[in-house]
């Protein structure tokens, strides 16, 4: 896969780099200056949404968490937002209903319309998924797609997925040496959703093409991402059409997710068309993206961690899944794959951390802020693999709380902990300094991510 070159714009207080689903176009607005000490005699606010701060965004959601916890904001796009850092706001704020997750809600509609949300999808008729939606019908809907990612349902998904990731690592074992992303994280995600989707085998590469697309114009102009989404949506109807067409009586005992969404749909639950192929879209969007972020991100702690790391290989090699339970989740709120949660709008004037916010305001919660909050977290800062006490936010909290959440600790934990076992002394094979983070503002993720190895015989 091709990047675009990376570009560096003028570094910007209030700004954000690029775009990624949820952000407006790649420049900041012109002309923001830098931030002066305020007279209070606090320190200079940090240059928020600079390429430099994209590499390590951390130092300054410290600022904001102790001097500007529920800060307003301008958003490259244009868009004002509020940004909420502390632990105790993020949690209130995600379960909040006052705060709504459909864009309607956004004061600035007119002005914002197409900058929220994912691009291409109010064009290609795909707003109505669990991420835009409120009760009732986003409780009907998660209630109708929650049966796929059942525990029972996921743990007999497991064989498959250990399937993908031996195969996808076979492909470069004997090579010595990988880029991570493209040919591990990136994939690995994309073909488990199509398999659980029911997307057939022969047009799974198209699907990879089409993501790599939403990826790859993470830090560029919306419309690549848009035309990508039309092309799915285009895809996904006619499945859906195919699907149920040669729909038995009875459901099979390991019937693809879309097959149960039509069935659903065609036994009262009133599932429009619209709906499915939205559903199909949002799980393979939200289940994708931040499961290549959480395998590359969590592999590169390790690497950057070499103790921690040791410590997972020892008891992997003890047949012990223990530390690889809670590490997984460590790994989620160290450096998780999802920075800031997906957009709300104010439905009603409300007070957050001591700030009047007013109806129809987004607010865009921190997560990255909030789970390396010290009131929350001992030494947030540091990775600790045996951390107990992790309520992290990593997969939100509330009704909205993330559906997929057993099936992205599947792929995460197989992925590792095969990495971990089959090329175990996996090290990295570039500066740190010199790898790109995707720019943007929901996800975070590498662009890519070298390593070496010793060859694996065959």
């Amino acid at each position: 896969m091709h990047h675009e070159p990376h570009a560096h714009p003028a570094p910007n207080p209030v700004a954000a780099p690029g775009t990624a689903p949820g952000t407006g176009p790649a420049q900041p607005p012109a002309g923001c200056p830098a931030s002066a000490a305020d007279p209070a005699g606090r320190p200079p606010a940090p240059e928020l949404f600079t390429w430099e701060f994209a590499a390590d965004p951390y130092p300054a959601y410290a600022w904001l968490r102790e001097h500007a916890p529920v800060h307003r904001t301008a958003l490259p796009s244009g868009v004002e937002a509020w940004l909420v850092t502390r632990y105790t706001e993020a949690r209130q704020a995600l379960a909040d209903a006052r705060l709504s997750k459909n864009p309607v809600h956004h004061s600035e509609s007119a002005h914002g319309k197409g900058k929220v949300g994912i691009p291409g999808e109010r064009s290609a008729n795909l707003m109505t998924h669990l991420l835009n939606i409120d009760p009732p019908d986003h409780t009907r809907l998660r209630r109708l797609v929650s049966k796929a990612f059942t525990p029972r349902r996921v743990a007999a998904f497991a064989p498959r997925v250990q399937e993908l990731t031996d195969r996808l690592i076979d492909g470069f074992a004997g090579r010595g040496e990988a880029d991570l992303i493209h040919e591990f994280a990136f994939p690995l995600p994309i073909y488990a959703i199509c398999d659980l989707l029911g997307v057939p085998e022969e047009d799974q590469d198209d699907f990879r093409d089409w993501a790599g697309m939403m990826i790859r114009h993470g830090g560029g102009q919306r419309g690549g991402v848009a035309r990508s989404v039309k092309k799915m949506r285009g895809y996904l109807a006619e499945l859906i059409h195919r699907k149920r067409a040669s729909l038995g009586e009875h459901p099979e005992p390991d019937e693809d997710l879309i097959s149960g969404l039509i069935r659903a749909s065609d036994h009262g639950e009133h599932l429009t068309e619209n709906e499915a192929a939205a559903m199909a879209f949002i799980l393979l969007f939200a289940g994708f993206e931040t499961t290549v972020n959480l395998i590359g991100n969590g592999t590169y702690a390790l690497l950057r961690h070499p103790a921690q790391r040791e410590l997972l290989q020892k008891s992997l090699l003890a047949g012990d899944t223990e530390l690889l339970t809670t590490g997984i989740e460590e790994l989620l709120r160290f450096d998780g794959p999802v920075e800031l949660a997906t957009w709300r709008f104010a439905t009603e004037e409300l007070t957050l951390g001591g700030q009047r916010i007013a109806a129809g305001d987004p607010v865009l919660v921190v997560l990255a802020a909030a789970d390396r909050d010290p009131e929350r977290f001992t030494e947030p800062d540091v990775l600790d693999l045996t951390r107990r006490d992790n309520q992290h936010l990593g997969y939100g909290h509330g009704i909205h709380y993330c559906l997929g959440a057993p099936l992205a600790r599947l792929e995460g934990q197989t992925a590792l902990a095969t990495l971990l076992t089959r090329l175990p002394d996996l090290k990295l094979a570039a500066d740190p300094e010199a790898l790109r983070w995707r720019g943007g503002l929901i996800m975070r993720g590498l662009r890519s991510l070298p390593v070496e190895f010793r060859p694996e015989q065959p």
